[in-house]
């Protein structure tokens, strides 16, 4: 099979969808329009609720929910072979993750841009509005320790991505101000984009390596991080997120642009098996594609943190409502296709030549090499490694030297962990601060103040992320975050199901993946917790347990209202609300 001939097709079906479905989505289902005022204008404060233009938001949404997730969940899924991990993602995106996006941010949109646990509270019941904000501070609180520490092993891993990844900050400050000062914002990023690539000339020949702390330097990175992040997500969106994301926007298109050109020019074969045998074999450590799959390949087909970012911090910058179909739908799809180009960059780049130890191994031989167990996979080395291995050497097929080619994908994937992290933060905040509203629907003190509810946030976040040696503590929590990150995108697609059916409208395009969803959630769910029982680990035993308490909550509630109970707050004069 011909490596560029699949990612074509797949570029071509995501041009189709975007302009059949998902177009039908916006002007029958939604009915979306630009006379609808939104929460960016209405409550506009000049930090959180700020409109942007078009592009620009969508640079920041797409950087917000890409992160590190589309890389590693389809270099470990492609271990059951290409073919399962190809149709999960390209189908998956079309008719639910970009579904999933999409809605919950117009639903945010026609609700002052509260978040998804806010909007369970108006739509279906005020209790199980805690129910749904407590799951979400799980999810964050997983999403933040956890990717402080695996960006603080990137940087001692790709040390030459050091230099670039912090000069961008500046950079991003430099091109934010030119953006408020009214400048073109398409030159002065496109002159900010060739910055950073020099930056990442000069990381490729300077590489840094920093003092431990404690005896680990990933100690040193995790608690320089967590004061940045503190920083970074208190200052006004406009100031450096906005603008950073922008230029994170542009390096993924033309990192993605290196890998197409890439496949066009080499056309590897693909020499992954399109049905792994070896993951299917008696006695191997591989487990069941159903349901493992469908938790392992998230954010590329659908993922419960995207509707976070929806309904969190994309909502409040939305300009206009005919906006959300780009920004919503077009970064779901257009995540979906990076997920295939990194396929492809496994399935084929690899095999173009990994060396290990000394020997070089090409076609299915390296394949079978990386992926010849379970556990070879593991590692977060072994998770990005084919990856980078594979789409280096789709660079140097350009002629690019590997290096320089490796530098250039490691900038890419610690700028959107990075990127992840500010968002992440700064969602978590304003989801505490929701949690502690009083009935007047004011934020009590002090968690009212931006600057301590972060701190608060932070703080809990750095306390499990060093809660052991070497920064290892947050990753006891790592199993959790697969079923229940999807587990999130069931119920979110529950909410939206409910809204459909308060409105008298099609509620199939939210209900049917929401069940399909939810059935390989619960089941792979079951399965890890027999799991925890049998390995006595009483820890994720007891937070798995809550998790499913709290979903059979939220469930019921849902049933209870589709049945007939009132939702707070129907009377809005919002148009199409």
């Amino acid at each position: 099979m011909n490596s560029f001939l699949l990612v074509v097709l797949a570029l071509a079906g995501y041009i189709v969808a975007y302009h059949t479905y998902g177009k039908w989505l916006g002007s029958k289902i939604f009915r979306l329009a630009d006379t609808t005022p939104m929460p960016s204008h209405e409550l506009h404060d000049g930090v959180d609720f700020v409109p942007a233009r078009k592009h620009i938001l969508f640079g920041h949404h797409f950087t917000t929910i890409a992160g590190l997730g589309p890389i590693v969940g389809p270099a470990i899924g492609i271990i059951w072979g290409w073919l399962p991990a190809f149709i999960w993602v390209f189908a998956g995106s079309i008719f639910m993750g970009a579904v999933h996006d999409f809605s919950t941010l117009v639903i945010s949109a026609r609700h002052q841009g509260k978040s998804l646990g806010e909007l369970t509270g108006d739509l279906i019941s005020p209790s199980a509005r805690y129910a749904f904000q407590f799951m979400m501070q799980f999810l964050l609180f997983i999403v933040l320790s956890v990717f402080v520490m695996i960006e603080g092993v990137l940087f001692g891993m790709y040390p030459e991505s050091v230099i670039p990844v912090w000069l961008q900050i500046p950079i991003a400050v430099w091109l934010g101000w030119k953006i408020r000062s009214g400048k073109n914002d398409l030159l002065y990023s496109l002159m900010a984009v060739f910055l950073l690539y020099l930056t990442i000339i000069a990381g490729a020949y300077l590489p840094v390596k920093i003092f431990p702390l404690a005896g680990s330097p990933v100690n040193t990175w995790c608690l320089i991080l967590f004061v940045y992040v503190y920083f970074a997500s208190t200052v006004p969106v406009q100031k450096l997120l906005q603008p950073r994301d922008y230029i994170n926007a542009h390096q993924l298109i033309i990192a993605m642009g290196l890998m197409f050109l890439g496949l066009a020019i080499a056309h590897p074969p693909v020499s992954a098996p399109a049905v792994n045998p070896s993951a299917w074999a008696p006695g191997s450590d591989v487990p069941a594609l159903m349901p493992i799959l469908f938790i392992t390949i998230a954010c590329g087909a659908i993922s419960g943190f995207h509707s976070l970012a929806s309904s969190g911090t994309t909502v409040k910058q939305v300009d206009r409502e005919k906006d959300t179909l780009f920004v919503g739908y077009g970064g779901m799809i257009w995540e979906s296709f990076l997920a295939v180009l990194v396929l492809m960059a496994v399935a084929a780049g690899l095999g173009m030549g990994m060396e290990q130890e000394g020997i070089l191994y090409t076609g299915r031989e390296a394949f079978d090499h990386h992926y010849s167990s379970w556990a070879s996979a593991e590692g977060l080395g072994a998770k990005l490694g084919a990856f980078i291995t594979g789409a280096a050497n789709l660079f140097h097929s350009l002629g690019i030297p590997v290096n320089v080619g490796q530098t250039v994908i490691a900038v890419f994937i610690v700028s959107f962990a990075n990127t992840t992290l500010d968002s992440a933060t700064r969602i978590q905040r304003l989801s505490l601060q929701e949690i502690f509203r009083n009935r007047q629907g004011k934020v009590i003190k002090p968690i009212n103040n931006r600057y301590v509810a972060t701190f608060l946030v932070v703080l809990a976040a750095a306390l499990m992320t060093f809660a052991d040696e070497a920064a290892q503590g947050a990753m006891k929590l790592w199993p959790l975050f697969g079923s229940l990150n999807q587990l999130l995108a069931a119920l979110a697609l529950g909410v939206v199901t409910v809204y459909l059916f308060r409105k008298k409208w099609n509620i199939w395009v939210a209900f049917v993946p929401m069940v399909l969803v939810l059935i390989f959630t619960l089941w792979a769910m079951f399965e890890n917790l027999i799991r925890f029982i049998g390995a006595n680990n009483l820890l994720l035993t007891v937070i798995s347990c809550i998790i499913l308490l709290l979903t059979a909550w939220l469930l019921y509630a849902c049933l209870i209202s589709v049945a007939g109970a009132g939702i707070k707050g129907a009377g809005s004069r919002r148009p199409g609300k």
